[in-house]
């Protein structure tokens, strides 16, 4: 009898007559059917009632309702290397191209509080970013940049407090208050445990710098977003997609929890929240991860803390693409990954979007990569179509399937996690690296079987071209010099006895309980050195000795 059980439907028979075909699961794991319909989007379930619309709380389809009709996102190239002076030019080079946004990469002894003349930067100086010792540096980086017409991003953790410092310094210096200066600081201190590892103090230590931010910019610098809550680092290190959100917005909470217990009302922090995940290779899954987070902190600042304002709820996102993506052969490939990662990105609705450099993964970018990787993201803004209407793929069967499905799995693991005693606990008994180390594993196994296709380098390998190794950029020995030389004068002509002051000030109040970031100020405006300041903390505070994790 038609519609009884017994009669298989138009689309349980298509399932049938693909059953036998190999299954296929996102790079995730979650199971992918053959073909979706109205039943698989869930839409009278509770987890997805209310997807709403465009500008509306849970903002799963995008946190503005026009979207990109509105205003485009935030152009950004992740930027830096060298000296002040290289970096300068960079910079210069990129706006003149139509750049929107600065973000600023930084050399590994700024970001675990080194100076250059320490034997621990040796090799170091300049070669992942660019060099930073004192407030001399960070002048030099913005000269003839106004900072009040354009936003930086600063990708900074453990020396976090001491470069926003100088980075405002250097605004009022150029006239612009504090009130005023746009832009981003990392500052997401907790991941650093977890994937990168330039931390400088222990966790707990490490929280109050990273809340003293938070409290001191809420009122000081209310236009600057003080944290950028970032799982793209977490994904790079080798956790999954569903790992990734429950992990970032855990992360989120412990931050938020713990400036919210200072007594700074939510709907005054929690605005100035932003958040940076990956966008990886698996097209749909990664726009779905998107969605899903953008709607689980939502409900998660509503109803755990109470928010009543609506830019409270809404997840700014700043994506950048795969970096682990990209691969040393056939590198030309790297463009066409990187352009379908933008697309992704944009499709999910993100603020501002990073394009990475198709040369990456062979060394730092050169000027003709950078400026393809810009050229991309204004060929899809531009000449696609894509901004001409909000979230264009919402409604899609697959789509808001998968969104349910991913936030279903989140949830579930922040759950398990809160249950654990959080995220801080997590990073302190090793239990949130295991899980990131096990799925690298998993994910670097699957590459090697030839699970996971990377064409040209395990499947489709064309042996001619191995031999065609593009011109590779690489920082001079100079740098070294210049930058050495630099500090040294700086050294030699600063108030030494205000640097000491300074310094004292902010060792005697480590020791106590106020907020260090006007302390901090103090030294970096008596041109004191990142690594100066970062050693009186660690006086204070002791250093961290990184765990094992087997």
């Amino acid at each position: 009898m038609a519609g009884s059980s017994s009669t298989p439907t138009p689309i349980e028979r298509h399932r049938q007559s693909v059953a036998k075909l190999q299954a296929a699961f996102t790079d995730s794991g979650i199971p992918i059917a053959p073909l979706y319909s109205p039943a698989d989007a869930g839409s009278a379930e509770p987890i997805s009632a209310g997807i709403g619309l465009p500008g509306s709380p849970p903002y799963t389809r995008g946190i503005y309702p026009s979207m990109y009709r509105g205003r485009l996102w935030t152009m950004r190239i992740y930027s830096g290397w060298g000296t002040a002076e290289d970096t300068n030019a960079r910079f210069r080079y990129l706006l003149d191209r139509g750049q929107t946004g600065l973000s600023v990469a930084l050399d590994l002894p700024t970001q675990m509080g080194i100076d250059s003349d320490d034997p621990r930067a040796l090799g170091e100086i300049g070669k992942v970013g660019v060099v930073i010792s004192s407030l001399a540096d960070m002048e030099t980086i913005f000269a003839g940049i106004p900072l009040d017409q354009v936003s930086t991003s600063f990708t900074i953790n453990s020396t976090a407090p001491i470069i926003l410092a100088m980075y405002l310094a250097v605004a009022r210096k150029q006239g612009v208050p504090a009130s005023e200066v746009r832009g981003t600081v990392q500052n997401d201190i907790l991941k650093e445990y977890l994937a990168r590892k330039t931390y400088i103090y222990p966790p707990e230590p490490s929280l109050r710098l990273v809340t003293d931010v938070l409290e001191w910019a809420s009122t000081e610098a209310p236009k600057f977003n003080p944290i950028s809550v970032c799982g793209y680092h977490m994904r790079q290190a080798g956790c999954d997609a569903i790992q990734e959100i429950a992990f970032t917005l855990g992360n989120a909470r412990t931050y938020l929890r713990a400036v919210v217990d200072r007594g700074v009302p939510v709907d005054q922090i929690a605005p100035h929240f932003s958040f940076n995940f990956s966008t990886m290779r698996d097209f749909f899954e990664e726009i779905a991860k998107h969605r899903a987070a953008r709607r689980m902190w939502s409900r998660i600042v509503q109803t755990e803390f109470g928010a009543e304002d609506d830019r409270s709820l809404q997840l700014r996102l700043f994506s950048g693409g795969d970096g682990t993506s990209l691969t040393a052969v056939e590198p030309l490939n790297n463009v066409v990954r990187i352009a379908y990662q933008a697309l992704a990105i944009v499709l999910s609705g993100a603020q501002a979007v990073h394009t990475i450099s198709w040369d990456e993964a062979l060394g730092l970018p050169a000027d003709d990569a950078v400026l393809i990787a810009l050229r991309t993201q204004q060929i899809l803004a531009y000449e696609t179509g894509v901004t001409k209407t909000a979230d264009p793929l919402g409604g899609s069967w697959y789509l808001e399937s998968l969104t349910n499905e991913i936030e279903q799995r989140a949830a579930t693991l922040m759950t398990e996690i809160e249950q654990s005693g959080g995220m801080l606990n997590g990073v302190l008994d090793g239990s949130i690296e295991r899980q990131i180390a096990d799925a690298a594993y998993e994910r670097q196994l699957a590459e090697e079987r030839g699970d996971t296709v990377i064409v040209g380098q395990n499947a489709f390998i064309d042996e001619s071209s191995s031999s065609a190794t593009p011109e590779i950029f690489s920082v001079p020995e100079s740098v070294a010099t210049r930058q050495l030389e630099r500090l040294a004068e700086i050294r030699a002509t600063r108030d030494a006895n205000a640097v000491a002051a300074a310094l004292a000030r902010l060792r005697d109040e480590a020791a106590g309980i106020v907020n260090l970031m006007p302390a901090i100020q103090q030294a970096v405006e008596a041109y004191a050195t990142v690594g100066e300041i970062s050693h009186t903390l660690a006086e204070v505070f002791g250093r961290h000795r990184a765990s094992t994790v087997v």
